[in-house]
């Protein structure tokens, strides 16, 4: 967790050169863009560039978005850039989220080699990914009544989202709506992602939430999907930017909720292995869904599926990074398939808690 991961093999000053190319075209031949970077902490899908463009209405700080190169080993098999693009705008107008304001959205793969969008730049703290915010830090070292603001605010976002009204046409772009659409889709990313190599400790997820499927999954909102705080920039704990919308889907409530709630407990599972106190109180699951009840009046129901459900996502996720990181020489392969999955600790102890005869 402490290496910074190989996430894409385009050369910096080829890109910043098309990219000048391109935004003359769009606003003018005085318009220039400066030396790119990319960002050092959290993200491992879309690739991510930093600049700021200059034209003659001025400069913007700027964030582009590309779909990876085939070459750079894609964390998922597709990326529909324009359904992101929209997704951050209609969370903005309609949920009034504080998602970046979306500038540009490219189709065509000519100007640099593969779609992309530009959206504004947005100031503020993350908390990382690496080393987790769990192992230290502005977070951590915060007031328990700092990290309980930022924890309900960033509930709050994931219900202001739910809550928001879109219709039939503007919900189309992100796939068929229901939990067993949903499922379904993961089963099929398993596939593409691990079918030559299967990882035997996801199969055992995937056959428990067969035999633990919910009576009735509740209704379907549309959902962030990758809704977890290291997706938000925070001034004074505050959520300023809402960020990371490409798993964004049609489905129950819960899919949202149970992976905030997941994805601390994975960053405080590697603390504790690590001798490490972490951050216990936070996020935990039983203040979340209070918060979220209170907020929307829905109280949130089965968590103990979806909580599994969360950590194979997770699982088939993190073992297609470590399969990148086998491909570009960063990590060796296991003997072991099951070691691929970074938590595989944590699914073998929700298997048994749920289910002992698993």
């Amino acid at each position: 967790m402490t290496e910074q991961m190989r996430t894409s093999t385009r050369d910096l000053e080829e890109l910043r050169e098309r990219a000048t190319a391109w935004l003359r075209g769009r606003v003018g031949e005085d318009a220039s863009v400066s030396e790119m970077s990319r960002p050092s902490e959290n993200g491992m899908s879309s690739e991510t560039l930093f600049f700021t463009a200059t034209w003659s209405e001025g400069e913007k700080r700027c964030v582009a978005r590309l779909a990876p190169a085939v070459e750079a080993v894609p964390v998922f098999p597709s990326y529909d850039l324009r359904a992101q693009f929209e997704i951050m705008r209609l969370a903005r107008e309609k949920a009034g989220i504080p998602a970046p304001r979306a500038l540009w959205f490219e189709p065509d793969a000519g100007p640099l080699g593969t779609p992309f969008f530009v959206m504004e730049r947005a100031e503020g703290e993350v908390p990382p990914d690496v080393m987790p915010y769990t192992f230290g830090g502005w977070l951590h070292d915060a007031s328990p009544e700092d990290q309980r603001r930022l924890q309900d605010a960033s509930v709050g976002i994931v219900a202001a989202l739910h809550q928001a009204a879109f219709t039939p046409a503007e919900l189309t772009p992100f796939g068929a709506p229901g939990l067993r659409a949903h499922v379904e889709a993961q089963r099929a990313y398993y596939t593409w992602a691990h079918g030559e190599r299967p990882i035997p400790v996801l199969e055992r997820a995937f056959a428990w939430l067969e035999e633990h499927w919910p009576d009735d999954p509740g209704p379907d909102v549309l959902t962030w999907g990758d809704a977890r705080i290291g997706n938000m920039m925070f001034q004074d704990f505050a959520p300023v930017a809402v960020l990371d919308w490409e798993m964004a889907a049609v489905g129950p409530r819960e899919l949202d909720l149970s992976w905030m709630i997941f994805l601390h407990r994975f960053f405080q599972d590697i603390t504790t292995s690590a001798g490490l106190p972490g951050m216990p109180g936070f996020m935990r699951g039983e203040d979340v869904c209070r918060k979220y009840q209170e907020l929307t009046g829905y109280q949130p129901r089965d968590m103990d599926f979806y909580e599994m459900y969360a950590a194979l996502r997770h699982g088939i996720i993190m073992a297609r990074v470590w399969q990148r990181r086998i491909h570009f020489g960063e990590q060796p392969r296991p003997d072991d398939p099951d070691d691929l999955v970074l938590h595989r600790a944590t699914i073998e102890e929700l298997l048994a808690h749920y289910d002992p005869a698993s």
